[in-house]
């Protein structure tokens, strides 16, 4: 697997952060000039028009039938109700109690991925987690937790509602792009949301213009942009792995914050960004301890015993001799790199994967 720091996969989540870590700020400036149903509405709408005039040119195809009810679930989850409930919420919770509900997203997302997709949560995926949501929860102190409230619910609930987006978005991965998967998404979702349309067309006339550059940024930059670079990562990476890069949200959030807002973080926010980190980095262990130089030299190294000293019955000629004299494993149908090649020209072998 390729582990380069600057692999598109790698660029494609650091992005994602980058650009979900700045909405939670132009929320702040959005919000408050547009109210919850216009911000909600419109932020779903551009970021829809913006994918609908890029599709003709990306060569996005019409969805099959049978993944319609899908992507309806990825448009109410993931768009609609998201939106609405994470604008709502952020209203009237602190920054802080909301960010370590929302992170815990991706914990939903691998559930849902080790029950349905059979991805298998071990046990560097249940420490990781833990750890990175342990840096979440030093976030939030720093800044003061005021405990839980219906509004605190409304956050966790669109925290589940994004872990079911993520889940449900990789099947259709394996047959769309990530621009397709988010078009068809970003389309369903707004449809959803049109009966916000009418209190959404009053609030836009009377809203002041730092509010409405928020809104047309969330739209076209965290919304389109991000879902689909988002999209391209998940097709290519595990559920857990990808999901793991969120956990990096909060810390982010507080830089941009600064930046744009002005916002000092606490230096209890800094270690919680290290502490997020070091989860995110246990998670994706998992993946190189599978592929490391122990796993190589042990496929490496011919099987001992009778069973690799006979023959095998083969119908493909004298090829199932010759591989057991070269490092052929026993019944698997597998060869090492090395046997392959100790093989030599000759007639042909046929092996097919178990």
């Amino acid at each position: 697997m390729n582990r380069h720091p600057a692999s598109p996969r790698f660029l494609a989540l650091t992005g994602t952060v980058v650009l979900w870590a700045a909405a939670f700020p132009a929320i702040r400036v959005a919000v408050d000039g547009l109210g919850l149903v216009a911000l909600s509405f419109l932020r779903l709408a551009i970021a829809a028009v913006a994918l609908l005039v890029i599709a003709p040119f990306a060569g996005v195809r019409l969805p099959r039938g049978r993944d319609l009810p899908l992507i309806v679930l990825c448009g109410l989850s993931g768009m609609t109700a998201y939106q609405v409930l994470l604008n709502w919420g952020e209203i009237h919770v602190e920054a802080g109690t909301a960010s370590l509900l929302i992170a815990v997203a991706p914990m939903f997302s691998v559930l849902l991925a080790g029950v349905f997709l059979a991805e298998p949560l071990t046990r560097n995926v249940v420490a990781g987690s833990g750890t990175a949501l342990a840096g979440t929860a030093l976030v939030t102190l720093a800044e003061g937790f005021s405990g839980f409230s219906l509004a605190s619910l409304v956050v966790l609930a669109a925290a589940v509602v994004q872990g079911v987006y993520h889940f449900a978005s990789k099947p259709l991965l394996r047959h769309y792009s990530g621009l397709e998967v988010a078009t068809y998404a970003m389309l369903s979702g707004t449809v959803l949301a049109l009966p916000l349309l009418p209190g959404s067309v009053g609030a836009v006339s009377d809203a002041p213009a730092g509010a409405l550059w928020a809104v047309v940024f969330l739209g076209l930059l965290p919304s389109a942009l991000g879902f689909v670079i988002w999209g391209y990562a998940v097709a290519r990476l595990s559920v857990a792995a990808s999901t793991a890069a969120l956990y990096l949200v909060p810390p982010v959030a507080l830089l941009v914050s600064f930046v744009w807002l002005g916002e000092t973080p606490h230096p209890l926010e800094l270690l919680g960004g290290v502490v997020s980190v070091a989860g995110v980095v246990l998670i994706n262990r998992r993946r190189t301890a599978a592929s490391g130089p122990d796993t190589r030299a042990a496929a490496a190294k011919p099987a001992a015993g009778p069973a690799a000293a006979r023959p095998a019955r083969s119908t493909t000629g004298n090829c199932a001799p010759r591989a057991a004299a070269a490092g052929y494993r026993g019944t698997t149908p597998q060869m090492t790199r090395g046997a392959e090649s100790r093989l030599g020209e000759g007639t042909p072998c046929s092996t097919s994967d178990a």
